[in-house]
């Protein structure tokens, strides 16, 4: 099963994630390695990278789950893209990688609650998703939130998320992060 994952992933990446990023300059795919590569060059481990190269794979995976598709969230109904592909990643990764995955649109919600300034810097399609999404956290909210495990792992996440809509921005190839993949299932099997 560990050895089917990278194929999979690689395939999503190739099919479901060469389409564009519902609403931003970038393809999914070209957000995610953008992600992973911020986390890389923050020298954040291999969880954190991989979270970063897998954090919206809910919006891909909706041909093999039968789930609600990033289209779907760009209609107006919340695909709660951050649950299902945590779910459906947990079949071969730990919580170091899915539970930030879980929380990353909770940590923008948390976000613009406790940095006033953070919502200004949200692209459009962003904005558009956090009302879908619930909105700013209340203060009560934002207090359970940061008492979360991996919460913190998640806010991480949001920030390099934010950053990896830069058409200009280069990317490695979804090849050059196969080898964190690698010992993330060898850590999990």
């Amino acid at each position: 099963m560990t050895r089917d994952f990278i194929p999979l992933v690689a395939d999503l990446f190739a099919g479901e994630g060469a389409q564009d990023y519902l609403g931003e300059p970038v393809t999914v795919s070209v957000h995610l390695r953008q992600a992973a590569a911020l986390a890389e060059a923050a020298e954040a481990g291999d969880a954190p990278v991989a979270a970063a190269l897998l954090h919206d794979v809910g919006h891909l995976i909706h041909g093999l789950t039968g789930d609600l598709s990033g289209r779907d969230l760009m209609a107006g109904t919340d695909n709660r893209h951050g649950y299902t592909g945590a779910a459906w990643l947990g079949r071969w990764l730990g919580p170091a990688v899915t539970e930030p995955v879980r929380l990353h649109v909770e940590a923008k919600r948390y976000l613009c609650a406790v940095e006033p300034a953070y919502h200004a810097g949200l692209s459009d399609a962003s904005k558009y998703t956090l009302e879908l999404q619930g909105g700013p956290m209340t203060t009560g909210q934002a207090r359970t939130y940061e008492a979360l495990p991996y919460a913190a792992d998640a806010v991480a996440l949001r920030r390099w998320d934010d950053l990896a809509k830069d058409p200009s921005r280069e990317a490695p190839e979804f090849d050059h992060f196969v080898p964190v993949l690698r010992r993330l299932l060898s850590a999990s099997a």
